[in-house]
């Protein structure tokens, strides 16, 4: 069984998901937004052994426990994110901006993720979506065989991921949503990374900004 664990932590109450096969106990954290240390105790307590961790973007409120997590761990899990969001990670995320401190970060993610590459947890596989427009680099998760995607701050409930920031742009993110999330089957499950599950079909159907 694939099993999701979603936990609000941090300042701007961001969606950090464990994600597991519960037969092997792999599990990999996507977007560890903040309490690093929490998140592996709470890995721990399920009895999951955390093999990765998975990027959406690199915005601070979506990376602020990895510090936490690898210290906690003490060992080395690899770290996937897109490229293009590299700069962003490397000023920690922009945190500074909104008078934040972040730990230390760790080194340049070890996986640099693409369009179409597929990533595993178990026996679980994935896609990973390039969908641009909130930050350069950003992707979503995919898993269509359990139709799920892990969308970040791509698309929320009602609503979709701000643009005004360093980065960002509308008619890039519109697009990523028409043809990454829209595209989809209705009944996918969309888990971002702020506010609660949503449907494409539901936000196809009522998102004020997707209704022509």
């Amino acid at each position: 069984m694939l099993n999701i664990h979603v936990f609000t932590l941090g300042p701007v109450s961001t969606n950090t998901y464990i994600v597991a096969d519960s037969e092997s106990k792999q599990a990999v954290i996507i977007d560890p937004a903040w309490d690093g240390e929490f998140l592996v105790d709470s890995a721990i307590s399920y009895g999951y052994k955390i093999v990765q961790l998975w990027i959406t973007h690199a915005h601070f409120d979506h990376i602020g426990g990895v510090d936490g997590i690898l210290k906690r761990s003490n060992t080395e899990i690899p770290i996937a994110l897109h490229p293009l969001d590299l700069p962003l990670w490397q000023t920690k995320g922009g945190a500074s901006l909104f008078g934040i401190e972040l730990g230390d970060m760790p080194p340049k993610p070890q996986i640099l993720l693409e369009h179409g590459q597929k990533l595993v947890v178990g026996k679980y596989d994935f896609d990973v979506l390039f969908a641009p427009g909130h930050t350069p680099g950003h992707v979503l998760f995919s898993s269509k065989r359990y139709h799920v995607l892990f969308c970040g701050d791509v698309i929320f409930q009602g609503s979709i991921g701000r643009t005004d920031l360093p980065g960002g742009d509308f008619n890039t993110l519109m697009e990523s949503i028409k043809n990454q999330v829209l595209s989809l089957p209705n009944n996918t499950r969309l888990l971002s990374g702020h506010g609660p599950e949503t449907t494409v079909r539901k936000e196809r159907d009522t998102n004020p900004y997707l209704i022509p």
